[in-house]
């Protein structure tokens, strides 16, 4: 049994094994409450969303049962995208949100995101509080039964999340145009495609029959050239697809070409520079953002914050330096002045809206940024020990380092949230790229063999 909960999005792993249980589940229920008490929370309230797994059941009704039992009520708006959990947490005024959720991962796995009341991920403080209540010894005390709390379903959250939306573009119009629409079978798949027929757009609908299984599965967001498919075949103008808690889009061209998530970061920096919307003439990015983008966005005076991988450190990177925009090339798009999480539909209405106003197809806005030449490898590992206990793999990074100079780079890590590690090889010779990439990987095979 591992010791550590939290990984870089929440907690995660595969479900009705720990510490996807019913009985983690309810404890966390009840270490939410004592964390949120004693950290001077005045909120009560904890609001619960969750996308299509079937697992989202158990862990649904094992958590509420966790709050109740602690004098919390619970506001249940069944599937959800992910920022709509956050967004709803704030404007309904409760002191926690709570997703559940494995995002692209496969049916067999679920999770849980929290938000705090702002809306924001909890900080790490406040996460490392909450796992030591989950894995502390004993009985969580519950409350006296006058004050158990109650579980409501709202049926309108759908509504007020649309409507924030909608809200994000303003006066914003799509008449005229012919958008794909693929949800994977997620959390996105009722609220998705009224949002965009609602602004006026032909919608054609894919992976919207969830049934529990099916989540991901070859649609969706990893899988975009499904929607690319449909997109030539319909001549619609843009494919859009989510991934299974729609917090990440990627989006496919008029041709029905997947467009790079630093593609679409690129042209958004851009168009928000343009309106004066990019405070400090400043976006942040993860490290795997292509170089590419680093070199478009520098000839055009906009300075480019680097974080650790993973959207939280986007977002921590943006609230520290008040800035408004960033993403990871991933699909995480993050508008600071609508979201306070990545946001998979409105990020795909600030693309339509700059479309829309550039009257340009996606194939041409995108033609923003020169992309190096770039490998992403994730092999799977038994274990994850500390990569810098690896003498070959260091010996060959500092190979690689002399021979790569300025024309390229490197980036060894491991999955945050699954057991993988990931190779990234970036030049701007593409043979170059082939060849590290192949070396690198069969030198890490060795090593963790």
């Amino acid at each position: 049994m591992t010791t550590r909960l939290f990984g870089t999005d929440g907690i995660r792993g595969k479900a009705n094994e720990y510490p996807i249980t019913p009985e983690i589940a309810l404890r966390t229920g009840q270490a939410i409450s004592r964390v949120l008490k004693s950290n001077g929370a005045n909120h009560n309230r904890v609001i619960i969303g969750k996308d299509t797994r079937i697992s989202g059941y158990m862990l649904e009704t094992a958590l509420t049962s966790g709050l109740v039992a602690s004098g919390m009520d619970v506001f249940l708006v069944g599937p959800m995208p992910t920022p709509g959990v956050a967004h709803l947490t704030k404007s309904m005024g409760c002191g926690a949100g709570i997703m559940l959720t494995a995002s692209h991962n496969p049916y067999e796995d679920n999770g849980l995101k929290i938000f705090g009341p702002d809306g924001y991920k909890l900080s790490d403080e406040l996460e490392l509080a909450i796992e030591r209540e989950i894995l502390g010894e004993g009985k969580i005390p519950g409350v006296s039964p006058d004050k158990i709390g109650k579980a409501t379903r709202i049926d309108d959250a759908r509504g007020r999340y649309i409507e924030y939306a909608k809200q994000s573009v303003g006066a914003g119009d799509l008449a005229g145009m012919k958008i794909v629409v693929d949800c994977g079978h997620g959390a996105a798949y009722l609220l998705a495609p009224l949002i965009f027929k609602e602004l006026g757009a032909k919608v054609v609908k894919l992976g919207v029959e969830p049934d529990g299984l099916n989540i991901n599965e070859g649609c969706g967001a990893l899988h975009p050239e499904h929607a690319g498919r449909v997109v030539r075949e319909q001549g619609a103008d843009l494919g859009i697809s989510f991934d299974g808690d729609a917090d990440r889009v990627i989006f496919t061209d008029e041709t029905g070409a997947s467009v790079s998530g630093d593609r679409i970061l690129t042209l958004c920096a851009l168009a928000l520079m343009e309106e004066g919307k990019l405070r400090g003439a400043t976006m942040a990015c993860t490290v795997m953002s292509n170089l590419g983008l680093h070199e478009a966005l520098r000839a055009a005076g906009i300075a480019v914050l680097t974080t650790a991988v993973g959207d939280r450190h986007v977002i921590e990177a943006l609230r520290a330096g008040g800035y408004s925009f960033g993403g990871e090339n991933s699909g995480h798009l993050i508008f600071a002045d609508h979201a306070t999480t990545g946001d998979g539909i409105l990020s795909a209405l600030q693309v339509l809206r700059i479309m829309k106003r550039r009257g340009q197809p996606l194939s041409v806005l995108a033609q923003v940024m020169r992309e190096y030449p770039q490998s992403l490898v994730n092999l799977k590992v038994r274990a994850k020990p500390p990569l810098e206990t690896l003498p070959r793999l260091q010996a060959t990074l500092r190979e690689a380092d002399a021979a790569f100079g300025d024309l390229g780079r490197h980036l060894i890590r491991y999955s945050g949230t699954e057991n993988k590690v990931r190779i990234l090889v970036e030049h701007r010779d593409g043979d170059v790229v082939a060849a590290w990439s192949a070396r690198l990987r069969g030198v890490i095979e060795q090593e963790l063999a």
